[in-house]
């Protein structure tokens, strides 16, 4: 495993987190991490079945992920299975409430999205750290942003009636923007994927008028992939990345 390349991406059961897990695992010598609620759901199987590069393979993990004690198990589960490093982080778990205006808002809609889209992110950073100091490999950690978290464009992606989402990816970016000024060996950065075809994504097409979200998962994820091997301390850390149009947006 030292030769591996070591992806731990969390929220893998479907969407977006399964297809990067299956497009990394097609690649050689690369040991996939993937957090999921429950290893034995049967949403997990056709992950679980995903044929694998030469020297690949999925290792499973579960946990809750505002839960600290439980991702602290699972760090030790994976330090356990003989895994001594991690290359690569995508903090990819995350809800959206249902759409509301800002006087209608319910504020344990944003409680419940900042617990898991900000709070998730800091309680897996803070897990993993040490394994990612332990990369050889110029060690990356991805934020699973929005559009929706853009303060500077707001009004422009028409965000407000997301705000309980919107609220906790802002948070996510902030996280980000912190782990980059204070971690000076990692590379870390936000990306907003695209407004992708899952079930998320359609959902908040919908909202803005379109039948259908206007991205595809295969092209989410190959830009997404390409936009996270090119990037570096000093091209990438501290920015918010479109990987659709590899374009920088402002926070």
């Amino acid at each position: 495993m030292a030769d591996s390349t070591v992806v731990f991406i969390t929220g893998v059961r479907r969407g977006l987190g399964k297809a990067l897990a299956q497009a990394y695992l097609a690649r050689p010598n690369h040991i996939v991490i993937g957090s999921v609620r429950n290893t034995s759901d049967s949403n997990v199987q056709e992950l679980k079945d995903t044929p694998t590069a030469t020297g690949s393979k999925l290792h499973l993990v579960s946990f809750e992920s505002t839960s600290s004690t439980d991702v602290a198990k699972a760090v030790k589960e994976i330090e356990a299975a003989g895994i001594a490093h991690i290359d690569l982080v995508i903090a990819n778990s995350g809800v959206c409430p249902e759409p509301s205006t800002i006087a209608a808002l319910d504020v344990n809609d944003v409680i419940t999205a900042f617990n898991v889209n900000t709070a998730g992110p800091l309680i897996l950073f803070q897990g993993v750290r040490h394994l990612l100091e332990k990369s050889k490999k110029s060690p990356k950690w991805v934020s699973m942003s929005s559009a929706a978290g853009s303060i500077g464009h707001l009004e422009l992606f028409n965000a407000a009636p997301v705000a309980a989402y919107g609220i906790s990816k802002a948070g996510m970016n902030w996280l980000t923007m912190a782990i980059h000024s204070a971690e000076k060996w990692l590379t870390a950065f936000s990306i907003h994927p695209g407004l992708v075809q899952t079930d998320m994504g359609n959902k908040g097409a919908q909202m803005i008028g379109l039948e259908i979200a206007p991205n595809t998962l295969e092209e989410s994820t190959s830009k997404t992939i390409a936009v996270i091997d090119k990037a570096s301390r000093e091209s990438t850390s501290g920015k918010f990345i479109n990987t659709i149009d590899d374009t920088e947006i402002p926070w």
